[in-house]
């Protein structure tokens, strides 16, 4: 069952972005089983408009709206669309990132597109998302909260791919910022590194999927790669009142990876 929030979701309005697939969309029916109003933010359409029709169709109330996170009118129109719908906003979970795999190589042969595209959705990305939900939160002037949603790969040297892990290892230092500097606001802010999961972001560019699943499988002390629906309940449950005294904060849910 993992943890629950026992209602305490109840009358907050979250946005989700990456949403239409992974940790975002089972992120976004998880809050939405818990009572929240959802906005699944994210690309392309169909999956975006999926996942909230799938949690309406369940009695939720979610809205999809397709955004490019990279894009700060599209962010914003995000924004804005959450509070047209539902009033209000409580919430904010910077998830969607990209990783291009086969692309993303060593430094000294990377190509310059495949470092500014990584970072304009993983790093650019989210930066803009906690600016106009913290714009949102201070307008409002009750407070808020922002989950990030990092990657363990941001906690050491070991990844191959290093616009993806300087990407997540700045998002750590960001989420500590705006807990230092918004807590005034009443904002808390932590974010969250998930260990290595069964389907990565852009699975499909991984030159070895199943050679990846092996040997980090091998690695993990747990035995298993994780699903979305492993990390979900814990960006569910920062978000609520009942972790009303973690910001600042960056939590590991890796199945012991890191400290194997």
């Amino acid at each position: 069952m993992g943890l629950r929030c026992r209602g305490s979701c109840d009358g907050k309005v979250a946005l989700i972005t990456g949403a239409g697939t992974g940790i975002g969309a089972a992120t976004a029916r998880r809050m939405a089983d818990e009572g929240a109003a959802v906005a699944v933010v994210g690309l392309p359409a169909d999956r975006t408009e999926a996942v909230a029709h799938e949690i309406r169709k369940r009695g939720g109330r979610a809205i999809g709206v397709v955004a490019d996170v990279s894009d700060p009118s599209a962010v914003s129109a995000a924004v804005a669309a959450t509070i047209e719908e539902f009033g209000r906003l409580d919430i904010a979970v910077p998830n969607a990132g990209i990783q291009l795999h086969d692309r993303d190589v060593n430094l000294h042969e990377l190509a310059d597109e495949v470092w500014d595209r990584t970072h304009a959705v993983n790093y650019r990305g989210v930066y803009l998302t906690c600016k106009y939900a913290l714009r949102q939160f201070v307008s409002q002037g009750t407070g808020g909260v922002i989950v990030i949603v990092a990657s363990v790969t941001g906690l050491n040297g070991r990844s191959a791919n290093p616009s993806y892990m300087s990407g997540k290892s700045g998002l750590i230092g960001l989420g500590r910022y705006i807990a230092v500097h918004y807590a005034k606001h009443g904002v808390r802010c932590n974010t969250i590194c998930p260990g290595a999961l069964e389907r990565t972001p852009n699975h499909d560019l991984h030159p070895d999927p199943e050679g990846r699943r092996a040997a980090t499988t091998r690695r993990i002390p747990l035995g298993r790669l994780a699903t979305p629906e492993d990390i979900a309940p814990w960006i569910t449950f920062l978000a609520t009142d009942e972790a009303s005294y973690a910001t600042g904060a960056n939590f590991v849910v890796d199945g012991g990876l890191t400290v194997a």
